[in-house]
C-alpha cells in the first residue's frame, strides 16, 4: 500500500475546527459551554431523552469521555437525568428549558463552520467528500467491533 496521510490530515483538521468552532461559540455570546458539549447538545436537539449508550454512540464520544461531560453539563443546569418509565435502572438524560434556548445561537454557529469547511467547494465535491469520509468511518466502526 502507498505511503498515506489520511488520518493524519483528519486529525490536524479536528484540532483547528475545534479551535475554530470555540472561537465561534464564544464570538457569538455562548460561553456556557465548549464544541464537544455542543455535540451532546446537538445530538439531544435532534432527539432528546437518549440513555448514556446511545448518546455516547450518537457523539463518537467514549463513554468514560461522555460520562464526565455529562456530570458538568448536569451542574451547569443544561440537562437532567430522568428514570426511563419502563426501566427504573436505566437513566435517561433531557435537556432542560436553559439549553433549548440556546438552540438557534448555536445552529448559526454550526452553519457559520460549515460555510468555512466547504468554502470553494462545488456541490459534487462535497457529495464525493461527504462519501469518503461516510466509507472510511464505517471501516473503522467495523474494524472497532473485531478488536
Amino acid at each position: 500500500m502507498r505511503k498515506t496521510k489520511g488520518g493524519f490530515l483528519i486529525t490536524q483538521i479536528k484540532q483547528v475546527q475545534g479551535r475554530i468552532f470555540d472561537a465561534l461559540l464564544l464570538k457569538a455570546g455562548i460561553e456556557e459551554f465548549n464544541g464537544a458539549q455542543g455535540r451532546i447538545l446537538y445530538v439531544l436537539w435532534q432527539e432528546d431523552g437518549l440513555p448514556v449508550v446511545e448518546l455516547a454512540k450518537r457523539t463518537g464520544l467514549a463513554k468514560t469521555t461522555l460520562t464526565s461531560m455529562l456530570e458538568r453539563m448536569y451542574e451547569k443546569g443544561f440537562l437532567e437525568r430522568v428514570p426511563d418509565t419502563k426501566d427504573r435502572r436505566m437513566l435517561r438524560t433531557f435537556l432542560t428549558a436553559k439549553a433549548k434556548l440556546l438552540r438557534d445561537q448555536y445552529n448559526q454557529v454550526s452553519d457559520e463552520m460549515s460555510r468555512i469547511f466547504y468554502e470553494d467547494f462545488t456541490d459534487e465535491e462535497i457529495v464525493a467528500f461527504e462519501g469518503a469520509l461516510e466509507k472510511i468511518l464505517d471501516n473503522l466502526v467495523q474494524k472497532e467491533k473485531t478488536i
